[in-house]
């Protein structure tokens, strides 16, 4: 399986992980190139937080109080989220105060699993370039550093290729 991660937010953190993640306990040969903001992923710190932006009339459960206010659906719309200084930081702790609660693994458990799992993690030299990373800035199991030339043959000979 070869998945390109090109997003660093929360939301968008999970799905290459929990892929990944799988396809290697069914015995597949897994990589992920993450490119663009999905570089972030790749950090020591993971800063990834919850962006309105993208996610019109995102459904935000609350984490806390009785089951019948925790059932709510509270779509957020982007102008309200966008609108008020600080939401993105309380969504965030919200989604991961819900995740907790459902006993889902956090982004840097999942890319624990993926590491011991030897999902290969590989970096976007041209972002690392671009944004002005030095490479001191990644964990250590990085593979490789490398453009589209080196990955475009891994999932050309994929049977299966995700973009995330």
């Amino acid at each position: 399986m070869a998945i390109i991660a090109t997003k660093g937010t929360l939301d968008w953190a999970y799905p290459p992980f929990i892929l990944a993640s799988t396809a290697s306990a069914l015995g597949w040969d897994t990589s992920i190139f993450f490119t663009f903001y999905g570089l972030l992923l790749l950090k020591k710190e993971i800063p990834s937080e919850v962006s309105p932006l993208g996610n019109p009339a995102m459904p935000m459960k609350m984490p806390f109080g009785p089951q019948w206010f925790q059932d709510i659906e509270w779509p957020m719309p982007n102008l309200l989220m966008a609108g008020i200084p600080g939401f993105e930081k309380v969504a965030t702790g919200l989604m991961k105060k819900t995740f907790k609660n459902k006993g889902v693994a956090t982004i840097e458990e999942l890319r624990e699993l993926c590491i011991e799992a030897d999902v290969k993690m590989i970096a976007c030299q041209m972002t690392v370039d671009v944004f002005g990373f030095d490479q001191s800035e990644f964990i250590p199991e990085v593979t490789d550093y490398v453009g589209a030339t080196y990955f475009l043959p891994v999932a050309k000979d994929s049977d299966v290729c995700l973009f995330i």
